[in-house]
């Protein structure tokens, strides 16, 4: 299981979090048709490496935080608030 360091609450349990997706791709405009709106949301690459996702803390605090894991290995390199930018680890390959 994943311990996932919340910022506002400091280090939990995956179980109380849902992955909300890419951190790294922006949503779908409001005004979106409906093909670019599926595609913002269900069209998307399958990295191998590390991911900027979106987990949000729904038996906690219920925001949202920014995490940097490995999709290989799921090691969590860093998480923070949603207008961090997150480093990673300098002997690491780079994130998309």
């Amino acid at each position: 299981m994943h311990r996932i360091d919340c910022p506002w609450c400091a280090l939990r349990d995956e179980s109380e979090f849902q992955y909300h997706g890419d951190a790294s791709v922006p949503p779908a405009a409001l005004d979106a048709t409906i093909d670019a709106a599926h595609a913002a949301v269900h069209i998307r690459s399958n990295p191998r490496g590390w991911h900027r996702e979106w987990w949000h803390h729904q038996h906690g605090c219920r925001r949202f935080v920014q995490v940097l894991r490995h999709t290989l290995s799921h090691r969590i390199a860093a998480t923070g608030w949603p207008g961090d930018v997150l480093e990673l680890p300098l002997d690491e390959e780079t994130v998309r």
